[in-house]
């Protein structure tokens, strides 16, 4: 199932019958997501609220395997450990290295949706093992050099998920964190999915595809900016346009591994660390541009 675009959309003009069923086909095609979503969900807080404390004591301890560990930990669908490594990293705890792997390899709801579409299972897979890659390669690089130049860090801890990502931490249990995530992605899928195939459908997908750059080295670039809005709109958005074959595979990871989530506002609340975070920023740019630009090469070769 792809949940996206039908037929009918492609014409550049639509009379308001077909705006209206543009819309139906939107709900319906999210609705039939809705139940992944919620067991998707359900089985990630779960598993979350019961490892947390050992992942937390595994960071800790971790030394030069951190950047391999992040790597892994970031790869599950969920804001927890971006937020939990941004914590540690503040409290000087893990290096720098173990954040930019964990950052590089988090997915976020990208995993999810990659399941609900076409050949998911390969897209999945594919998604997966590049960011795995590229986060192992550049978490380690920046560790190494770090290591090399002696630079340690000591900063003041925060509190571990105080954010205002998704509130876990205040409701308690599995049951409603669940439905909060399932809720809010729902939401976020819905609203661009309909918007998306509005705009498909009243211009074309030939000049969306132009204004996104499509086939142009520059996608990557607009992709990665993209990526930096803190919440799953921009994963979800993403994983969609690339769905629709907007995006390149290149672009859409470049776009993934700048969304770090609520992992990056963690960083910006200590106000006196601007331009250290800033500086953080610019690491994750470069990061998910390099690899997006080659694989993009790669693929309109």
């Amino acid at each position: 199932m792809t949940p996206i675009l039908h037929s009918h959309i492609h014409t550049p003009a639509l009379s308001l019958d077909g705006i209206v069923d543009v819309i139906l086909d939107g709900v319906v095609d999210t609705l039939k997501m809705l139940p992944f979503l919620f067991i998707a969900f359900f089985v990630i807080e779960f598993l979350e609220h019961k490892a947390q404390d050992k992942v937390k004591h595994l960071f800790t301890r971790a030394g030069k395997a951190g950047p391999f560990i992040g790597t892994l930990l970031g790869c599950i669908p969920q804001c927890g450990f971006s937020v939990m490594s941004s914590n540690l990293y503040s409290s000087g705890i893990i290096a720098l290295g173990t954040l930019v792997a964990v950052f590089l390899s988090t997915s976020d709801e990208a995993v999810i949706l990659l399941a609900t579409a076409d050949n998911g299972t390969f897209e999945i897979a594919r998604l997966i093992i590049t960011k795995i890659i590229i986060a192992l390669i550049f978490g380690y690089t920046i560790y190494f050099i770090e290591k090399r130049a002696h630079k340690e860090h000591h900063h003041h801890s925060h509190d571990l998920c105080e954010h205002d990502h998704c509130g876990c931490e205040e409701n308690g249990g599995v049951l409603r964190p669940s439905l909060i995530h399932t809720g809010k992605v729902f939401g976020f899928l819905l609203l661009f999915t309909v918007i998306i195939n509005l705009i498909v459908s009243f211009i074309g997908m030939d000049k969306l595809s132009h204004f996104l750059l499509s086939d142009s080295v520059f996608q990557p670039f607009l992709s990665a900016l993209i990526g930096f809005i803190p919440n799953c709109a921009s994963s979800i958005l993403l994983t969609q346009l690339y769905v629709q074959r907007t995006l390149s595979f290149g672009s859409l990871i470049a776009g993934l591994c700048t969304n770090a989530g609520a992992g990056m506002l963690i960083l910006f609340r200590d106000k006196t660390r601007l331009r250290e975070n800033f500086k953080i920023v610019g690491i994750m740019y470069l990061c998910s541009v390099i690899p997006g630009i080659i694989l993009h090469i790669f693929e309109t070769i």
